[in-house]
């Protein structure tokens, strides 16, 4: 749908000129104007790398193309994780919480969590879930205390995540200004033919209003909205652990391990929560 977005503002814009000069494609010849593309381009090119260092910019590429794919989050990665918070919480049950400790330390060898490849392919859950049930076994953590650490840490990986789209947002802004510098340039190269006849200075003051056409578009039409996508899959990605915070406040205050899940289960949003039939079916399978 993001290509198809693309299309139809490209495509509306095309239409609605063809329209207004009566389907003459020899004027479309009009928007062939390279100098404006490139002072735009350029300058909102070099004013991204002035203002972000190279790994945010690296970010940036990947948020992007990543709207093409949408979240990392499914109902069946909350399946998957909602099974191994009740396994982690059972074993625990039954083991005593000391027995997690070789599971925290080193999840990637765990037997439990070897099991789940969605939740190990998200490093951020696998850290926050890790670290926080290493502060569990360390005990003396009273769940308040607990929970305002939890919120620290969230706070911290939501306001990193969203450091992308939020350059990208300033980028954005930055392209009706740019739009304005290239028409003011085509302004100045039309005053410099002005003797050149009337045909000459009109292809000329067609170049710079094409500059200002091209700078709010691309901000308004592509560069503003990818950044509000890229904005909307961190939050929906921050639910997930949202659900693990909520699993783990629970077992923390000594409630059982399908009561735990299911705090975590209710955190997660409609979209991708499953139901209590499907949860409670997924529970079994793990016994």
């Amino acid at each position: 749908m993001v290509i198809v977005g693309f299309l139809v503002v490209v495509g509306s814009a095309a239409l609605g000129f063809m329209i207004a000069v009566k389907f003459d494609f020899g004027r479309m010849g009009a928007f062939a104007a390279l100098p404006e593309y490139l002072i735009i381009i350029g300058a909102a090119t070099g004013a991204l790398l002035i203002s972000a260092p190279m790994p945010l910019i690296k970010r940036i590429i990947a948020g992007a193309l990543g709207i093409l794919k949408g979240p990392k989050v499914s109902k069946k990665a909350y399946i998957e994780l909602l099974k191994l918070l009740y396994e982690l919480f059972q074993f625990a049950k039954r083991e005593g919480l000391i027995a997690l400790e070789p599971h925290v330390e080193k999840p990637d060898s765990s037997t439990i969590m070897a099991k789940y490849s969605t939740f190990l392919a998200n490093h951020h859950g696998v850290e926050f879930l890790c670290d926080t049930l290493k502060i569990v076994l360390s005990g003396g953590v009273p769940a308040h205390d607990l929970e305002e650490l939890m919120d620290l840490d969230l706070e911290s990986v939501h306001s990193e995540e969203l450091m992308p789209s939020a350059q990208l947002t300033v980028t954005a802004d930055s392209f009706p200004g740019l739009g304005i510098v290239a028409a003011v340039l085509g302004v100045i190269v039309t005053m410099g033919a002005i003797n050149e006849g009337a045909a000459k200075v009109g292809e000329h003051i067609a170049g710079a209003l094409v500059g200002t056409f091209i700078g709010v578009l691309f901000s308004y039409g592509f560069v503003g909205p990818v950044a509000k996508h890229m904005d909307s899959i961190v939050k929906k990605e921050s639910t997930y652990l949202a659900a693990i915070k909520a699993s783990l406040l629970s077992f923390a205050k000594g409630a059982p391990a399908s009561v735990a899940v299911e705090y975590g289960r209710r955190a997660i949003e409609p979209e991708y929560r499953p139901s209590f039939k499907e949860t409670e079916e997924a529970l079994k399978s793990t016994k």
